[in-house]
């Protein structure tokens, strides 16, 4: 038995992976063993069908959430090996510790850096740079430069042996069985694709029983999986089994070109700004390739590396702007390739039904965000709409609905980006059906069932209308019901006519009778009305913001949706809530929407404000709108007057409040309000008062320190009004 061909690598290093295609090509081995979980055997016969960057997915049948990923790009060794089997006609094997064993298991596997250790030695500060100039630039014999990084791992790790995890020494020994299985079990070459460090435990010889005995207890699950497409994004994070490189765009760049590598970098860097309609002449670009070369000879590297390409480019094409260089390191060093996975690929019911709808619609996955206009009157958008929440309730975000781009009644706005994580929670949501239709009736189904208070019954009830599931709407309709018969606090109640309100005034559209939503709202808005006064006494700050955030959901849901009979029942309510002894926040806003509407006279509002000694009341009244306050004077001058006789503690304690009043008014506002103030259109003193320096100047002392955080002593005499 010949001694198997180690070749140790750096996943997805493109130098590793030219030594291993051209070692394979020099070796013509019968067997390619691969670092990676046997499980996916199966799933090699598709390797020709699929695009890189691709990943396995593996994942536990019976709890599909325990899942993990083993990435691959064009320019990953571990991709050339499985390239060169299948157009060579050779077996390739995985041989890593099984995914049954190894998914979910975050035990210490050591953390030992090799190459990190090696490029100290060699005297590089960055181990990236040394790896670079020794192995993805050279141009040795591969079979030379596989024993020449087997010769430097032996040493590093007869050092550091004592600090390697229990876990990767389980693996080194699953991949040492396999091995004498493989030997015994071929007749030919054997070559194997491991990562450098593994090399050598792997010339070690200790025995089978030792192997063994580490071996013993593995976990036995049942495992199954599929090829997903991956993205270069998703190779640059730090998830997934050799993921988190920093530079995969520059990497495929680097397996693409051997000849001009720097030049053609350029051209592309200048490209990508162009498209931002920013300065890259060509000249520029001849500059920066200038530059980068000369500081590869001032460094003594053998090439210029990704450092000096950034650094050329910052200084020429990029003119200093680190803005316009984190653009070229987006879209060039990063890089936006997503990979495809052919027909044949086995996938599961549910992500089979998926992919179909995703043509028929005109649908194709993106992972770069992408706005999308939709008008339900038009059948094929109407399918994109019920798709694309049907997979938000499975968990499966791809479009995020864009409400503040409202476009009306009958029209949606979307953004769309697909992340290829949600190939697990795809493969998780199987387990509720086998179409998208039928997974997500479950799931809203089983909402509905479980909902304890109204506003869980009512948002399964407007996410079954909104992806048009007869079955799920009438279970929510009743679920809604049986809440609300048992719900008795008036705040629980009105909280849940925002969804509500949205879902009567889509149910035409989505094919839901109206009329039946619109009963159900009614009754919740009239028992939420009557309860509403006595809710929002005795509460605290906290409680109360709540409640007034809640009134302005019922009011703005009342407006909506409401028949006039309900809307007078509103109007009584928040009578009832301005006269009942109540907190100032609920009641101040209560005061002002029924002002804005005319239900309040501007001298009721003045009397009002005028007896108020609560800051929360004209916090409460501040809420909204400034354009109607400024506009009239009365008013105006007495939130005026009220603000400016604040003492300095009690001043202190409505900050916080007020500022948070504000933040509602818009830029436009807070100019004119400030433009009414130094024009003095607020009430001004008589003739014959004269003004207190001596206060003012302590006014004006206490406002600066804080507006510069400075909080005054306390032994420091009170300012007065």
């Amino acid at each position: 038995m010949t001694e198997p061909v180690l070749l140790g690598i750096r996943h997805h290093g493109p130098g590793s992976a030219r030594m291993v295609k051209r070692a394979l090509e020099q070796a013509s081995p019968a067997l390619i063993l691969i670092e990676g979980p046997p499980e996916a055997d199966a799933l090699l016969e598709h390797v020709h069908a699929l695009t890189p960057p691709v990943a396995i997915l593996l994942h536990d049948e019976t709890e599909p959430e325990s899942a993990a990923f083993w990435p691959f790009a064009e320019f990953s060794p571990e991709w050339q090996a499985l390239k060169y089997a299948s157009e060579n006609g050779a077996t390739a094997r995985f041989f890593d510790l099984p995914a049954a064993a190894s998914i979910g298991d975050d035990g210490p596997s050591g953390n030992v850096d090799p190459i990190g250790l090696l490029a100290e030695a060699a005297g590089f500060d960055d181990p990236e740079r040394w790896w670079e100039d020794v192995v993805e630039h050279s141009a040795s014999d591969p079979l030379d430069l596989a024993g020449a990084i087997a010769e430097a791992m032996v040493a590093v790790r007869g050092e550091f042996e004592a600090e390697v995890g229990e876990r990767t020494l389980r693996r080194e020994a699953f991949m040492r069985q396999t091995i004498r299985k493989a030997r015994k079990e071929t007749d030919g070459p054997i070559v194997v694709v491991c990562g450098a460090w593994h090399i050598p435990a792997l010339l070690a010889t200790p025995t089978v029983a030792a192997d063994t005995a580490l071996l013993k207890g593995l976990r036995r699950r049942k495992i199954s999986g599929t090829w997903v497409p991956w993205s270069h994004g998703q190779l640059a994070a730090e998830s997934g089994y050799g993921a988190g490189i920093d530079s995969p765009g520059w990497y495929a760049h680097l397996w693409q070109h051997q000849a001009d590598v720097v030049p053609r970098w350029f051209a592309k860097a200048a490209a990508v700004l162009r498209e931002e309609d920013l300065p890259a002449s060509t000249a520029s670009a001849v500059e920066a390739v200038r530059l980068a070369e000369t500081l590869a000879a001032l460094r003594e590297r053998p090439s210029a590396g990704l450092s000096e390409v950034n650094e050329a480019a910052l200084a020429v094409l990029c003119g200093g702007e680190e803005i316009h260089l984190r653009l070229v390191h987006r879209k060039l060093v990063v890089g936006e390739r997503l990979g495809e996975v052919g027909d044949a690929v086995p996938r599961s019911p549910l992500a089979a039904d998926l992919q179909r709808l995703q043509r028929k619609l005109r649908l194709p996955t993106d992972v770069q965000p992408k706005q999308l206009k939709l008008d339900l009157r038009k059948d094929t958008d109407r399918e994109r709409s019920k798709l694309l929440q049907r997979l938000e309730v499975l968990g499966v975000p791809w479009g995020k609905p864009d409400r503040s781009n409202s476009l009306g009644t009958f029209a949606e706005v979307w953004q769309l980006r697909w992340d290829p994580i949600f190939a697990v929670s795809v493969a998780v949501a199987a387990r509720h059906g086998t179409t998208v239709h039928t997974a997500a009736e479950t799931v809203l189904v089983q909402a509905a069932k479980d909902a304890t208070r109204v506003a869980d019954a009512a948002a399964a009830l407007t996410k079954s209308v909104g992806c048009e599931l007869p079955a799920a709407v009438t279970e929510a309709r009743d679920a809604l019901d049986r809440c609300a018969a048992m719900a008795t606090d008036a705040i629980e109640l009105l909280a849940a006519l925002p969804d509500l309100a949205r879902t009567v005034r889509y149910g035409s559209v989505r094919g839901t009778d109206p009329e039946l939503l619109r009963v159900a709202l009614h009754g919740l808005l009239t028992r939420g009305a009557v309860g509403l006064p006595i809710a929002c006494r005795n509460v605290d700050d906290e409680t109360a913001e709540h409640a007034l955030q809640v009134v302005d959901g019922a009011h703005e849901a009342t407006r909506l949706a409401a028949d006039d009979d309900h809307q007078k029942t509103w109007w009584r309510a928040l009578h009832a809530l301005v006269k009942a002894e109540a907190h100032g926040l609920p009641t101040g806003r209560a005061t002002r929407l029924l002002w804005e509407a005319g239900e309040l006279t501007s001298d009721a509002v003045a009397a009002r404000l005028h007896r108020s000694v609560a800051t929360a009341f004209v916090a409460g009244f501040l809420r909204g709108s400034a354009t109607l306050l400024a506009a009239d004077p009365r008013l105006f001058g007495l939130i005026d007057e009220w603000l400016s006789g604040l003492r300095g503690e009690s001043f202190d304690d409505a900050l916080p409040l007020l500022r948070r009043a504000i933040t509602d008014f818009t830029p436009a506002e807070r100019r004119l309000l400030g433009e009414r103030v130094v024009a003095g259109e607020t009430p001004q003193p008589a003739a014959d008062d004269e003004w207190d320096l001596e206060i003012a100047e302590r006014l004006a002392a206490h406002v600066r320190g804080l507006m510069a955080g400075v909080s005054r002593p306390p032994d420091s005499p009170t300012p007065e009004a």
